[in-house]
């Protein structure tokens, strides 16, 4: 399953919405998507989500749509 997972680049500012930058990965679940992020990443996560059927094709539609690997 795709997930969108978004983050605050640092974890030592205050977030900002205006900040939040967003990646997408694939894994079974969201816990292990999570922690896929934290463990290649100093980024501190805002949110998991998956992504499927409709939302997934609009999400694919992005010119900046690619998955992530670690």
């Amino acid at each position: 399953m795709i997930f969108k997972v978004t983050y605050q680049v640092t974890k030592t500012r205050n977030p900002k919405r205006e900040d939040t930058q967003s990646l997408y990965v694939e894994a079974e679940s969201a816990v292990a998507a999570r922690k896929l992020v934290e463990e290649n990443t100093p980024y501190n996560i805002e949110f998991v989500q998956p992504v499927e059927g409709k939302h997934l094709a609009y999400e694919q539609k992005n010119p900046d749509f690619k998955l992530t690997e670690f």
